[in-house]
């Protein structure tokens, strides 16, 4: 018998096991327990000899991700609520380790991975970030006017960004458009799911980046509307290099499933 939570952080869902001590073919699981709800992604706990725990994580066609910032929000709350960690956790993820925070009973935060590779022109007007090293990929391009009532208007768009040569591993494909002051709305088409998403952790922390090595957003404090909820982002940096990307928002457990 496996237990199954059915888990979204802003809407970005997930099916999550506890995999310790188990033998499973993550590839094939992946897109069986996806298929199950439509969920981004699969999350697997596993022992880690680095961190309280580890992390696997793939996306609903199968491949392997390096990391996601809600998955590794939700994963925190998985290993609190199942007595694995304590309110304040260490994740070992493909892209390096990950602590994390519960700031209450729905409310985590996690640290993401600085970026391994931020390049603010990698195609023209069209930044490219890596967190972490390996790290996730993302495009972040500025996009006036979008608004997710007119998000079809731009599918073609993510979707041309995220297949585009100019992103050897292929790219999450988050394009934003300005809302307020220190606030953005962020419409994120992602690799693996191939097709928006309701909400990206990292795509919002990698368009945060991008916006403070630009010089907009002088107080380091982001908040980003996503299409499944409000995440919040906070850069700390010196000397032109980030130092630290936390990123807050609220996860819920939808529905547990017995297989």
């Amino acid at each position: 018998m496996m237990n199954i939570w059915y888990m979204n952080g802003a809407g970005n869902d997930f099916m999550v096991i506890d995999a310790r001590g188990q033998n499973y073919d993550f590839d094939t699981l992946s897109v069986a327990l996806c298929k199950l709800t439509g969920a981004d992604g699969f999350m697997a706990v596993d022992h880690s000899d680095k961190a309280d725990f580890r992390l696997h994580f793939y996306n609903s066609d199968g491949t392997r991700g390096e990391m996601c910032g809600n998955g590794a929000r939700c994963i925190c709350r998985y290993a609190y609520d199942h007595g694995i960690a304590g309110e304040s956790m260490v994740v070992e993820t493909d892209a390096g380790l990950v602590p994390g925070w519960r700031l209450g009973e729905n409310q985590y935060r996690v640290k993401l991975n600085n970026p391994g590779v931020l390049d603010l022109h990698r195609k023209d007007d069209v930044a490219y970030v890596e967190l972490g090293n390996p790290g996730v990929p993302h495009a972040v391009k500025e996009v006036p006017g979008l608004t997710f009532e007119n998000k079809a208007d731009f599918w073609e768009l993510g979707k041309a960004l995220r297949h585009d040569p100019a992103f050897p591993k292929g790219a999450n494909a988050n394009m934003y458009a300005w809302t307020g002051e220190n606030e953005v709305r962020i419409l994120t088409f992602e690799r693996g799911v191939e097709d928006y998403t309701l909400a990206c952790g990292t795509g919002t922390g990698s368009t945060a980046c991008v916006l403070w090595m630009e010089g907009k957003l002088p107080g380091g404090h982001l908040k980003a509307q996503n299409q499944g909820g409000l995440l919040e982002v906070t850069i700390e940096g010196k000397d032109g290099e980030i130092t630290s990307i936390l990123l807050e928002g609220p996860t819920e457990v939808v529905r547990e499933y017995e297989i």
